[in-house]
């Protein structure tokens, strides 16, 4: 039987090991912010995004995929649910689970055996499908800004694989 989980795939008691800021005034910043996370990334990883309609989530991830050397547009899977881009050194796969109604529609997908393939997947709407995907991500939540203008990343590593990597981001910033 599996440890009880809360909604973002975190067993109760255990919050995010490192937990960092960013500003982000424009859609640039975000793209840029992508474009720092980028270099940490290792095959298997998985990203959840979070954030209201309009917060920058495919922003993000077109950023990410950008540093990644994907030449080609990055939209959003709204739709399709899933595009996958192909890098240098792993599978991108870019996941939208807004319009997924059940927890089974994510397993459907076979996210965890894209992960245990190598594949580095991003997951805008993350926290709907938490609680179906390995428990060792980087969750990243967008909040726009009281103006409207700006965002705020808040980037929480879940799990030991993240917090190392997160921890040696923050420093060499």
């Amino acid at each position: 039987m599996r440890p009880a989980r809360d909604g973002l795939g975190r067993r109760p008691g255990y919050g995010p090991l490192v937990t960092i800021r960013v500003a982000c005034p424009d859609a640039a910043a975000t793209q840029a912010l992508a474009g720092r996370l980028a270099p940490q990334l290792e095959p298997g990883d998985l990203i959840l995004l979070e954030g209201d309609l309009g917060a920058g989530k495919t922003t993000f991830t077109q950023g990410l995929a950008s540093a990644l050397g994907v030449g080609e547009a990055v939209t959003s899977p709204t739709f399709v649910l899933m595009n996958i881009y192909r890098t240098e050194r792993f599978d991108l796969a870019h996941v939208d689970v807004y319009r997924l109604d059940r927890l089974s529609e994510v397993v459907d997908l076979a996210l965890p055996e894209m992960i245990d393939d190598g594949t580095v997947v991003v997951v805008e709407w993350g926290e709907r499908a938490a609680a179906a995907l390995p428990a060792d991500y980087v969750h990243i939540r967008l909040e726009v800004d009281d103006d409207g203008a700006g965002r705020t990343a808040t980037l929480d590593a879940v799990g030991d694989r993240w917090r190392r990597r997160l921890e040696a981001w923050e420093a060499a910033a």
